[in-house]
């Protein structure tokens, strides 16, 4: 398949980037709060915790277990899991960036486990430390002393114990229960129509039908949101903000908010780079099987040479190389200094 049978007319290309109206005042929290980045000049870098989710040796698992099932589907003993045919609504190949997340109950069950341990053994702390203090310095029977603390106990320790112990045995041991997919995806970017969509999920219950709203990736300007957390610490959070109606799509949700300033940034060059149809995919380990499924990737690795298992073959300390030089590249991002593409496109009314 050609590249101009593959993707839509619409697909992004900086160089084919028309003309805009003018943009839309911003609110003044929006001033405050929010710092616009600017479009093109990227480079190839890769936010560490998205390089680092996919290591080899998780693939080369992946890809074992996969060639077991297609053995057992081929000789009638294969087994279904409770996770087959599920739809998590969540993509990440040479079509779609998609988000998603599980329902309530199942980050529910994901959770009350994690929670209750950090709760059981800072309850445990409070409890030990008061009473070894308590112990030094009133005086009296141990035995006495310590059953005074057992209102504490009751309160510190026993719920947080059960949280964990429910939280472990209904994850590991019940999962029909618990693992439930979300209704639908939260949004998407579509290299292969270069759309960028909002899902809505607002009449969902009354109508049972997911809205949504779409636009072309261009009209979409990126915007770091900092807030300080309860510490003061500033949260860092990536947001595509369309220019000329209210549609606000949380990328950043891809990183966790504590991540350093640089990582968001690269997050922003990743994501113009992976809807960049005159380009490859970014060369990422969670993208590689999809790369000859896409005809720009595929033309550019033939003419490369490009290992189609560059990443998949590659041993720990290369990998732990390869982040390295990562993390040298992200932590020297020069996107602020970069003149942006869209300024001869669009004029900015702030």
């Amino acid at each position: 398949m050609t590249s101009q049978d593959y993707y839509l007319p619409t697909s992004y290309r900086p160089d084919r980037i028309p003309d805009q109206p003018a943009s839309q005042a911003r609110s003044l929290y929006q001033k405050f709060s929010c710092t616009r980045l600017p479009w093109g000049s990227t480079q190839d870098v890769i936010p560490a915790s998205l390089l680092e989710f996919l290591t080899p040796e998780a693939m080369r698992r992946h890809e074992q277990r996969a060639k077991e099932k297609a053995e057992q589907i081929a000789n009638g003993t294969y087994k279904p899991t409770p996770f087959d045919g599920i739809d998590l609504h969540q993509r990440y190949d040479h079509e779609s960036l998609t988000m998603a997340m599980l329902s309530f109950k199942s980050q529910f069950w994901l959770l009350i486990g994690p929670v209750g341990k950090v709760w059981f053994f800072l309850g445990i702390f409070l409890v030990l430390s008061g009473y070894l203090f308590d112990l030094a310095h009133k005086g009296g029977g141990w035995f006495e002393l310590l059953l005074s603390y057992f209102d504490m106990f009751l309160i510190l320790i026993l719920p947080p114990a059960l949280m964990w112990m429910a939280g472990h045995f209904v994850s590991s041991y019940f999962p029909k229960f618990w693992f439930k997919p979300s209704h639908g995806p939260l949004w998407k970017l579509s290299r292969r129509t270069g759309l960028a969509t909002l899902y809505d999920y607002k009449k969902f219950k009354k109508t049972g039908v997911i809205g949504e709203v779409s636009a072309p990736f261009y009209e979409f300007d990126a915007y770091i949101h900092t807030s300080p957390d309860r510490q003061g610490a500033p949260l860092n959070v990536l947001y595509l903000m369309h220019r000329y109606r209210d549609i606000r799509i949380k990328v950043g949700a891809l990183l966790s908010a504590d991540q350093p300033h640089n990582e968001v940034l690269a997050l922003w060059d990743l994501l113009q780079n992976y809807m960049d149809t005159s380009r490859p995919l970014p060369d990422t380990p969670a993208l590689e099987e999809y790369r000859a499924q896409d005809p720009v990737t595929a033309e550019h690795d033939r003419k490369t040479g490009r290992n189609p298992r560059y990443w998949i073959d590659m041993d720990d300390e290369a990998f732990k190389a390869k982040c390295r030089e990562m993390a040298a590249k992200i932590d020297s991002i020069d996107t602020f200094s970069r003149p942006s593409v869209m300024t001869g496109h669009v004029e900015y009314s702030d």
